[in-house]
């Protein structure tokens, strides 16, 4: 698992260089979620990451599942990674390209996770206090968790704010223990 995220870094880091270049750091992140989806359904996945399969009729196969709804350098990049059985990263490489992009542009990813969905209105509110916080355009994210009763918890990188029913009663159950010592 961690060399696949290393893999998966390395050709994100790539895959940046070349958009900064061309200035198609939109288009690559499309292209890049486009193609995840059509070469990661099942039916697909199996016969282009299958290496019984001649190179040439995966690679048609791939090259007719993207025509041209993908960019030259995203089908390459595709291409790449199914010629060195590595198109199982490819929905990872395409996540660590989104995080390297809005780190380049000043975004911070906010995890929530609450016991119930969350309005738009909560959800935008709980930005703002993340906004100021943190000091940066915050992106949020939603989850829900029954398992957290109630309340919610909030992660940004590694920052958590645990302010969930389930958080507390640990906590109090930690103090109690303890306590009794």
């Amino acid at each position: 698992m961690a060399g696949s995220t290393t893999a998966a870094r390395r050709y994100a880091e790539a895959a940046l260089e070349l958009a900064r270049r061309d200035g198609t750091l939109d288009a690559w992140l499309v292209e890049l979620r486009l193609a995840v989806e059509l070469v990661g359904v099942k039916e697909a996945a199996t016969v282009v990451d299958n290496p019984a399969i001649a190179w040439d009729h995966r690679r048609a196969i791939i090259t007719g599942l993207l025509g041209s709804r993908v960019g030259t350098p995203t089908r390459n990049l595709v291409l790449l990674l199914a010629r060195r059985g590595r198109l199982a990263i490819l929905p990872r490489v395409a996540d660590e390209l989104k995080r390297l992009v809005d780190r380049e542009h000043g975004v911070v990813v906010a995890n929530v996770t609450s016991a119930q969905p969350l309005q738009p209105a909560d959800l935008a509110a709980i930005a703002e206090r993340v906004q100021a916080m943190v000091g940066a355009r915050v992106e949020v994210q939603a989850a829900v968790d029954p398992e957290l009763i109630g309340g919610l918890t909030v992660r940004v990188g590694d920052r958590l704010i645990d302010a969930s029913v389930r958080g507390r009663l640990a906590r109090l159950r930690d103090s109690l223990v303890a306590g009794a010592r």
